[in-house]
């Protein structure tokens, strides 16, 4: 039957559909990332299918300028009020975040296949009932952060492009004879008068369209982190359950403690690659998302406050949804940074808490190395620049506070 894996190991038979479970891993991200071209692509596909991704990419990169250049000419051209250029600068930051992780996710196209390859192999050879239990709870978790953070993105998505405009309504000018509603992102008249139909409703649909792929970018960049980081934690409590029977053996691994030895340390190794190939795959796209959320949050915070003082309940609630997504989106990030290096100090401690001084010989010795290397493991980070942790979260937030205070003081 295709896709079902039959063991046997030591008296113990499993039988389970690796497809099935590689599945609750990566769905998501598939559905997220293969509508704007990012799902890497398979080794043995068309030039059709190739072309296909081509464009998708074209597309989705002209959609976002689309959304970025008419309205930076606008405020260099046409505004003056401190306030309304301070409203855009939020939303422009926002598109080149887009456009930079959009960029790293078609560059590490190669390396985010091989993670999911990865994570398959993992899945294929976990034929062990207790192994794959602690997998799946974990893709399970994995697969929940995915879901939690698309639905705040597009949720944000939502109520910026769609239910702020309408609530806002329409303007009338020149006299009664004109009106239109107003873009969320507007345009120079230099470029198109988008106030006049047919143009407003066109532009205003192509930004709803390009705002949504601005959105899809940032989930699938949260999702990949998410879904690549727990299965990585996953792989380390199967790991520190193969060392806490590395003395007595268990049902399904070998009887030779040489050997069992040998399968932790290779696992160990293995792990520890998969976490560097995690970090690569995140490197700029961790960057821009601290760096940019740190802005972000001070903009949507100063955003906030301003449209509260002045009684406007639509925008406030626009920029709290969005400040949530925003804040949620970054926690993710440095949440499971959090987990993936403290688990890995978890393997060393076992390590150690194990009777391995009822190893005959010097066998206890070969704990050591794996002691060390879990003392000083790889860690998530965003460039080698920042570590991926609970206290870089904080550091984010009580930055981005001050840049609110300095820019209230400011504009004051």
């Amino acid at each position: 039957m295709h896709g079902i894996v039959v063991k046997k190991a030591n008296s113990v038979a499993t039988v389970h559909d690796y497809e099935k479970d590689i599945e609750l891993s990566v769905q998501l991200n598939r559905w997220i990332l293969k509508p704007i071209g990012v799902w890497p692509k398979s080794t043995e596909i068309s030039w059709v299918e190739r072309y296909t991704y081509t464009l998708v990419n074209v597309i989705c990169t002209s959609l976002i300028g689309f959304l970025f250049i008419p309205t930076a000419v606008f405020m260099a051209l046409e505004l003056d009020n401190t306030y309304l250029i301070l409203k855009l600068s939020g939303p422009l930051s926002f598109c080149l975040m887009a456009i930079v992780k959009y960029s790293s996710l078609i560059f590490r196209e190669n390396d985010i296949r091989s993670g999911i390859e990865h994570i398959e192999s993992d899945w294929m050879n976990t034929p062990h009932h207790g192994d794959r239990v602690i997998m799946i709870k974990n893709a399970k978790f994995g697969r929940r952060l995915v879901a939690i953070c698309a639905f705040f993105m597009y949720g944000g998505a939502v109520f910026y492009y769609l239910a702020l405009p309408f609530s806002n309504g329409r303007i009338t000018e020149d006299d009664g004879n004109l009106t239109y509603r107003p873009l969320v992102y507007p345009v120079a008249r230099v470029i198109v008068d988008a106030r006049h139909s047919p143009i407003s409703e066109i532009l205003f649909w192509t930004q709803c369209l390009s705002g949504f792929i601005a959105h899809s970018i940032t989930a699938g960049a949260c999702s990949l982190a998410a879904v690549f980081a727990m299965h990585a934690y996953g792989r380390l409590e199967v790991l520190a359950q193969w060392i806490e029977h590395l003395v007595d053996g268990r049902e399904d691994s070998y009887d030779d403690v040489d050997e069992r030895l040998t399968m932790i340390v290779q696992q160990h190794v293995r792990i520890l690659c998969f976490i560097s190939l995690t970090d690569k795959v995140l490197r700029e796209i961790s960057v821009v998302e601290i760096i940019g959320c740190t802005l972000n949050m001070c903009f949507l915070g100063y955003y906030t406050i301003t449209e509260w003082e002045i009684k406007n309940s639509a925008s406030y609630i626009t920029y709290i949804v969005l400040l949530i997504s925003l804040t949620f989106n970054i926690f993710i990030f440095c949440y499971i940074g959090e987990l993936v290096a403290e688990k890995c100090k978890k393997v060393g401690e076992i390590s150690y808490m194990i009777d391995w001084h009822r190893l005959s010989g010097k066998k206890g010795l070969a704990l050591v190395l794996m002691i060390a290397m879990s003392n000083a493991s790889i860690k998530l980070t965003a460039g080698n620049l920042f570590e991926l942790s609970l206290s870089t979260f904080g550091d984010v937030v009580k930055t981005s506070v001050a840049y609110l205070n300095m820019l209230r003081t400011l504009t004051a």
